[in-house]
C-alpha cells in the first residue's frame, strides 16, 4: 500500500519542506488527488476560457505540479499552455501529459520569477495557501500581469480560514488596482470534505 501524503500536505513550514515533501508525493500524487475526486483545476480553467475565451493565448500554469491544472486548461479550450514548477519530480510527471508548450523549473527564492508582460494569463490553482505558497505569491503573480491580464487563482477552505489570503485579494480590489470578475465557492477535494473559492481577477 502506498503511502498517503494528503492529510500532511497542509502543514508544512518551509520551502525546503516543500520541494521535498511534492518530490516524494509526485508518482503517487494524481492517483491520490483523484481518489479524492479533485474539482478544482476543472472550475478554474472552465472558469477562465469563460471570461477569456481564445485557445490561442498562452496562459502559464503557476505551480503546475503533476499537470493535472494543465489537463483541465487544455480540456477547457486552451491550446497554448506553459507550466513552471519547483519540483522537478512533479515537472517529469507534467511532461508525460503531453499538454504543455514548455515546462521550466521555479525557483522560489527568485523576486521575479515570471517576466512582466510575459502572459495576458496566469492560473494559480490549488497553489496559494497554508502548506503550499506564501500569500505573497499572490501579489508576484499581479504584478507580473500587465493592464487588462487575467489571473485565475484559488484558496482552499484551510486558506479562507485565514483572512490574511483574501486580504492580499481585497488589496487589489479596494485601491482600485484590479477587478473581480467571478468569484464562486464549491467542491475542491468533496473525499476530504473540502471546498474552495475559485476567483478571475482582470488587473486594471
Amino acid at each position: 500500500m502506498s503511502e498517503k501524503f494528503l492529510d500532511k500536505a497542509y502543514g508544512l513550514d518551509t520551502n525546503e519542506d516543500a520541494s521535498q515533501f511534492y518530490n516524494d508525493w509526485a508518482s503517487t500524487y494524481d492517483a491520490e488527488i483523484a481518489e479524492n475526486g479533485y474539482a478544482t483545476p476543472g472550475r478554474c480553467a472552465k472558469a477562465l476560457f469563460a471570461k477569456l475565451p481564445e485557445p490561442q493565448t498562452p496562459v502559464l500554469d503557476y505551480g503546475c505540479g503533476t499537470g493535472l491544472s494543465g489537463l483541465a486548461l487544455k480540456l477547457a479550450g486552451f491550446e497554448v499552455i506553459d507550466g513552471i514548477d519547483p519540483s522537478p519530480d512533479m515537472l517529469a510527471q507534467a511532461t508525460a501529459k503531453g499538454v504543455y508548450r514548455s515546462l521550466s523549473s521555479l525557483d522560489v527564492t527568485a523576486k521575479t520569477p515570471v517576466p512582466k508582460g510575459a502572459y495576458k494569463a496566469i492560473a494559480a490553482i490549488g497553489v496559494i495557501g497554508p502548506g503550499a505558497a506564501p500569500v505573497s505569491t499572490f501579489d508576484l503573480l499581479m504584478k507580473a500581469l500587465d493592464r487588462g491580464g487575467y489571473l485565475v487563482f484559488s484558496y482552499n477552505d484551510h486558506a479562507l480560514a485565514d483572512p490574511i489570503y483574501e486580504g492580499a485579494l481585497n488589496g487589489w480590489l479596494d485601491c482600485g488596482a484590479a477587478r473581480l470578475l467571478s468569484k464562486d465557492y464549491g467542491p475542491h477535494l468533496p473525499g476530504q470534505g473540502l471546498n474552495s473559492n475559485v476567483y478571475i481577477l482582470q488587473k486594471a
